[in-house]
């Protein structure tokens, strides 16, 4: 019996997306996402939540245990295969995440809500080294695009690049916005002060200091 209420995650769609190429043990899964350049896109780095997200797609019904696996390194492993109502369930979730843009609350919008926290002097200087950061970042995935890095870019067709594309075109628009922001800074155009925003703040309203 599925559970037609189990919530959709990255890590969820990733795990039955590879399941559906081959049975595999969580190691093997792990091993995969790396290798696709897949951990540039989805949290791994921790495989015990390999170990719950399978776990809930078990509970389920989307996965199932095929059997286990042994190799010269490393000891028994359970082996997982994707389900039919497995392959139903990710190609509704595939749908819904490429089709319905969804209200997502990552951490650098926040802090963006709050810069008026430090001086303009403290804000560029961070915001300088995030566009290094960015930059570096560019020419990481210019170099998987290219091919040139022997990673997960070398020979493959467009379409398992597309995130990374995607990566690239995101990074390069927020890298051209940082430097109109650390521009307008540095000239003064983009200026405050804490009496000015406590001020603004109105009576009742004060900020704390």
């Amino acid at each position: 019996m599925t559970d037609a209420s189990l919530r959709s995650s990255p890590l969820a769609l990733t795990v039955l997306s590879l399941l559906h190429y081959q049975p595999l043990h969580p190691y093997g899964m792990q091993r995969l996402i790396k290798e696709w350049g897949k951990d540039q896109v989805v949290n791994v780095n921790q495989r015990a939540s390999i170990y719950r997200t399978i776990e809930r797609l078990l509970t389920a019904g989307l996965v199932e245990v095929q059997g286990t696996g042994r190799d010269q390194q490393y000891a028994e492993r359970t082996i997982y295969a994707v389900t039919e109502a497995g392959r139903r369930v990710a190609r509704e979730w595939l749908l819904e995440m490429l089709g319905a843009p969804k209200q997502e609350f990552p951490q650098f919008p926040v802090a963006l809500s709050f810069a008026l926290m430090l001086t303009p002097e403290e804000a560029r200087t961070v915001l300088e080294q995030r566009a290094a950061a960015l930059t570096r970042a560019l020419e990481r995935l210019d170099a998987l695009l290219a091919g040139e890095t022997g990673g997960a870019g070398d020979g493959l067709s467009r379409v398992v690049m597309l995130e990374t594309e995607y990566q690239r075109t995101m990074a390069a628009a927020e890298l051209r916005w940082l430097t109109s922001v650390v521009e307008d800074l540095a000239a003064g155009r983009l200026a405050w002060s804490w009496e000015e925003l406590t001020a603004l703040a109105g009576p009742g309203e004060a900020l704390d200091g």
